[in-house]
Formats: structure tokens, sequence, C-alpha cells
């Protein structure tokens, strides 16, 4: 799984278009490895949950995380290996203006 952490403040020499996450997408279901992906509705739709040791439930608006990188969404590709992935992880437009590519296998339970 690649995971779209975009900076939260893209240099404008640095930041990538619509065109060019549309060629990426492109290019991940042309090769064939594309298997799902999402892209996020904006941050201010965020509604964060966390349960206390109690069980108590609190929900507020908003992700409130300390960070300088939000997640934008995601792609799930199917590849032979961390290289490949790696390769496709460097070529999406996420990568650039600040942003980041976390690359995780998807955990199989044999089930």
């Amino acid at each position: 799984m690649l995971l779209i952490n975009a900076g939260t403040s893209a240099q404008d020499d640095d930041a990538c278009t619509v065109e060019d996450w549309m060629a990426y997408d492109q290019a991940v279901r042309e090769a064939g490895v594309w298997v799902s992906g999402e892209s996020l509705a904006d941050l201010v739709t965020a509604t964060t949950v966390r349960v206390s040791k109690d069980g108590k439930r609190s929900v507020t608006d908003g992700p409130y995380a300390e960070t300088r990188e939000v997640l934008g969404g995601f792609y799930v590709i199917d590849v032979p290996d961390l290289d490949v992935a790696l390769d496709w992880a460097a070529r999406c437009p996420g990568a650039r203006g600040g942003g980041s590519i976390v690359v995780r296998p998807v955990a199989d339970f044999g089930m």
C-alpha cells in the first residue's frame, strides 16, 4: 500500500498538478499493478474518535495531529517486491512538495 502524505505547505516550484495525478493514475492502471485507491476528502471534514481505558468514547472535529503532513489518499498496488513498490512510490506526485509516500505491505492473515 502506498499511503500518500501530502505536505501541508507545498512550495510552488515543487507542487504537483491535477494533470500530474491523472498521468500517475493512468500509469499505475496501464502497468496492471493497480488494485484500488482513493483520494480522501479535505482535512476539514475529518473527525477523530478516541476511546479511553474505561471505554468512554470521545469524538472531536478534525485530526488534531501534530504533524506537517496529512494523509491525502492511498493506492493499493500488486507488485512482486519492495523495490518495485519503492519505484512506484518515487514516481507518485505526492512524494513532491514536502509530501511523502509510506510503503507498507497489506497484512495477510491467511483467511
